[in-house]
């Protein structure tokens, strides 16, 4: 899942982010309202987590503009302002969770779950397609039952792949789904996730397998 990260305090970004990776997560961090208004209309992101307090002003001003317009990507206030009128005004505003600091991150991590859930950013918690099943909450595959090991990035790959199963996935879909905005991508980057993906499922003995699309992108279907 792709996540926009609204908040100033660099350190506190730098934590978040390095938590929400760990879980496979991509995540975009933007300090200000005036630049996630910017990042937002690119339409990639599965939720938002939103300070309120950033320097160009409130960050529920964020949140009313984009449900002004029409947006519903979730969004997880994330505040040290947290009494009661705080949490009643940030979820009339529209924000479809409100959690105080300091907090814990596996406490993050549940309500990241749970909006995701609420959204449909995904319908079942695990995709199952031939002997390969991938636990969207845990970002876990499985093979035959075996749990295998892989790389972040070769799982987000493997994740879309899989919930777009038997349908071409275009070059830049996989790419917005395993890189941030401040990621340096090379040139054959995402090839070469997918080729080392493509081999593990073959060295696993999945039934599924990986099909370039000259031009497009990649498809996964039954082998």
């Amino acid at each position: 899942m792709r996540l926009l990260l609204i908040e100033d305090e660099l350190e506190m970004a730098r934590a978040l982010s390095a938590v929400l990776a760990q879980h496979n997560y991509v995540v975009d961090h933007m300090p200000t309202i005036e630049l996630a208004l910017e990042a937002i209309k690119e339409k990639v992101h599965d939720v938002v987590v939103l300070d309120r307090q950033l320097p160009d002003g409130d960050g529920l001003t964020f949140l009313r503009a984009i449900r002004d317009a029409g947006d519903r990507t979730p969004v997880i206030v994330l505040t040290a302002h947290n009494m009661p009128a705080d949490r009643i005004s940030g979820l009339d505003d529209g924000a479809d969770d409100y959690l105080g600091k300091p907090f814990l991150a596996d406490e993050l991590l549940a309500r990241l779950r749970a909006v995701a859930r609420r959204s449909g950013a995904y319908t079942s918690q695990v995709i199952s397609e031939g002997n390969v099943s991938v636990d969207l909450d845990h970002h876990e595959v499985s093979i035959g039952g075996e749990v295998i090991s892989l790389p972040r990035r070769e799982v987000l790959v493997l994740e879309l792949l899989m919930k777009r199963f038997g349908r071409t996935v275009l070059r830049r879909s996989l790419e917005e789904a395993v890189y941030g905005y401040d990621d340096e991508i090379q040139s054959n980057a995402l090839d070469s996730h997918v080729s080392r993906l493509r081999k593990k499922l073959v060295d696993a003995d999945a039934n599924l397998a990986i099909h370039g699309i000259r031009g497009l992108g990649y498809l996964l279907r039954a082998s």
